[in-house]
């Protein structure tokens, strides 16, 4: 993997960049679709690719570990070929999941022992077998273990979860170097920055990943029911300590006000299953504001879904018509609100990017951000 930073914006630490890998070049900052089982919940493969644009797509360590399982999908030749998708690819390490498993898993030093949520059978999760994992899924971007301590917890607790998750990141850096890929694609081992909203754990999460080199670092345990500014605030100072020559990603974040925010305090990657979830519950973003496509006020309303975006969605199907689908509990419905949230949210990286090359983000984000916030139709 290499990345080169293009430019970053004068009035703020917004960056553009391109990630190469084998898979294709990823145009950055970049907003990552959530594939949690192998597949974007509603959309097909094929407008993942030509009408959303996705570049890349996220899967779940965690939930493909269990289903299909391993063994399929190596017999498979990895993720990649067995959902039919020849684009980049990224997986968490499935901690989040299992951490967020409280009353059914325990945690040691080893790893974590938890309790499966399909049938209740037993399973363990070390740092080593979560790299052997993703290696079998075949993503080319692979996420350390590590523990994702609550929100809110004790300064005590978050810096004891935090020294876990560094001698667990140094556990599956060893792994790491001494296994190789197993479909003829590199793949790159990403370092989780932990430690809560404390900003002295959080500057030394960031000090220890950066020592490790890595091709890229990320940001976890943020998003997780903080106040908005105080994770402003952990991104800020953990950027200001990670390497300017390697991607940032933060982890599972967020609302489009959430992604414009960080990208300016020089987050490079994002993901976060908001976009695809909310859609599903009627919830669609637009360049105006935020709809609920269920109100009444759009019945009539034979308008595009938002006139500002390039969604094919947009000009095919009027408000009136979607709202039709979901008061009728039409199948079609959560799939072309799916599909505008993610184009648009694809379209919002498309737009910052353009932005940040031309040094006008901060200007266009700050005139921007009101409208994003705005619910219409209320």
């Amino acid at each position: 993997m290499r990345f080169e930073l293009q430019a970053t914006d004068p009035g703020s630490k917004a960056r553009a960049g391109i990630i190469s890998t084998d898979h294709g070049d990823i145009l950055t900052p970049v907003f990552m679709p959530v594939g949690t089982q192998g597949t974007v919940k509603t959309v097909h493969q094929r407008e993942l690719r030509d009408e959303v644009e996705a570049p890349i797509i996220l899967g779940n360590t965690y939930h493909l570990y269990l289903r299909p399982g391993m063994e399929i999908l190596r017999a498979a030749g990895g993720l990649h070929r067995f959902m039919g998708w020849d684009r980049p690819m990224l997986t968490d390490s499935g901690g989040y999941q299992i951490f967020s498993l409280s009353e059914q898993r325990k945690l040691s030093e080893e790893g974590a022992r938890f309790k499966s949520h399909i049938d209740g059978s037993m399973h363990f999760f070390s740092p080593e077998s979560v790299v052997d994992i993703q290696r079998i899924i075949g993503a080319d971007f692979i996420m350390a273990f590590d523990e994702c301590p609550p929100y809110p917890a004790e300064q005590a607790y978050v810096a004891k979860s935090m020294e876990l998750t560094h001698r667990w990141l140094d556990r599956c850096w060893m792994r790491m170097e001494e296994t190789e890929p197993l479909y003829g694609h590199a793949q790159s081992l990403f370092p989780i920055c932990q430690g809560g909203i404390y900003p002295d754990l959080r500057m030394r999460s960031a000090e220890y990943i950066a020592a490790k080199g890595a091709d890229g670092n990320a940001i976890g345990g943020l998003s997780v029911g903080e106040p908005a500014e105080e994770m402003y605030g952990m991104v800020d100072t953990v950027c200001s300590i990670l390497p300017t020559d390697r991607p940032r990603y933060l982890m599972g974040v967020g609302t489009p006000v959430n992604l414009l925010e960080n990208m300016a305090l020089g987050i490079d990657m994002f993901d976060c299953v908001m976009p695809s979830r909310n859609a599903r519950n009627g919830m669609l973003f637009t360049f105006e504001g935020i709809i609920n496509i269920r109100n009444a006020v759009w019945a009539n309303d034979f308008g595009p879904l938002d006139p500002y975006g390039t969604s094919f969605v947009d000009s095919s199907y009027s408000k009136a018509y979607v709202r039709h689908l979901f008061v009728s509990n039409e199948y079609l419905g959560k799939q072309i609100a799916t599909l505008h949230n993610l184009t648009f949210y694809v379209e919002l990286m498309r737009q910052a990017r353009e932005h940040i090359l031309d040094g006008s983000f901060t200007d266009w984000k700050n005139a921007l951000i009101p409208k994003l916030e705005h619910r219409l139709g209320a």
